[in-house]
C-alpha cells in the first residue's frame, strides 16, 4: 500500500469517527510517507558452467586442425552475409547453451595479399570504436609456432574477442566471437571469459596442415 492509499483510508475513517483504526492508519503513514525508496540491483540468470574437456577438429581436407569444447558444435559454414564463403573452409563453432559461436574464416595467400589480409583484419576490429571503451590488441606465438594477434574489445560490442593467425606465406585465418543478444558487457561477462578459456585453447592446440 502506497502513501497516497494511506492518506485517503486516514481521511475516511476520521470522518466516521473511529479513533483507533485513525491512530493505526496515521502510523502507517507517517513511516510510509518518510520511509526511503532504494530500488533493488539489476540481477542476472544464474548460469551452470559446464566441465572443461575438449575433441579434436581434424576433417580430411581441411588445411588446419585444433581442439575444441565437448559442449560445442563445429558446423561447416556455406555462406558468409548471404554470399557464398571464398572456398569451403569456413566454419562456424557453435555453442548452443550460450547463444554463441566463433565464426571462423579462412583465405589462401596468394591471390589475396599478405599486407592487405592483415589491414582488412584491423579494420574489421575497429568498427566497433563507435561503442567500445577499449581496443587491446597483443600479438602472439603458440606452441605449435603459429603466429598471430588477439583482439580484446571493451564497452557493449557485438564481438568483444577477435583474432587472426597466419604463416605469412599460405595460410590466413580470423576468428571472432559472437553471441545472439543483445551486446551487454555486464550481463555477458561469465560467459563472455568462459568462452575466452575456449578460444586460447583452441589457438595454442591450433595447426596447419599443408
Amino acid at each position: 500500500m502506497n502513501c497516497l492509499s494511506i492518506k485517503k483510508l486516514s481521511l475516511l475513517f476520521s470522518t466516521k469517527n473511529s479513533p483507533l483504526a485513525y491512530i493505526i492508519l496515521s502510523t502507517l503513514l507517517l513511516v510510509a510517507c518518510n520511509s526511503t525508496f532504494v530500488p533493488k540491483p539489476k540481477g542476472y540468470f544464474q548460469i551452470d558452467l559446464p566441465k572443461k574437456e575438449y575433441h579434436v577438429f581434424d576433417q580430411p581436407g581441411y588445411p588446419y586442425s585444433f581442439e575444441f569444447p565437448k559442449y560445442a558444435q563445429v558446423v561447416k559454414d556455406s555462406t558468409f552475409f548471404g554470399n557464398t564463403t571464398e572456398n569451403p573452409w569456413w566454419i562456424n563453432v557453435n555453442f548452443p547453451q550460450f547463444n554463441g559461436r566463433i565464426y571462423i574464416s579462412y583465405k589462401e595467400i596468394g591471390a589475396n595479399k599478405f599486407d592487405k589480409l592483415v589491414t582488412d583484419a584491423f579494420v574489421l576490429t575497429n568498427k566497433h570504436t563507435s561503442k567500445a571503451s577499449s581496443i587491446d590488441d597483443s600479438l602472439f606465438t603458440t606452441p605449435n609456432h603459429v603466429h598471430g594477434m588477439f583482439f580484446r574489445v571493451g564497452g557493449n560490442v557485438a564481438t568483444a574477442n577477435q583474432f587472426f593467425m597466419t604463416d605469412s606465406t599460405k595460410h590466413f585465418l580470423r576468428g571472432a566471437l559472437y553471441f545472439d543478444a543483445t551486446p551487454n558487457a555486464d550481463s555477458l561477462g561469465i560467459v563472455t571469459d568462459f568462452l575466452l578459456l575456449d578460444m586460447k585453447h583452441l589457438i595454442n592446440t591450433f595447426k596447419w596442415k599443408r
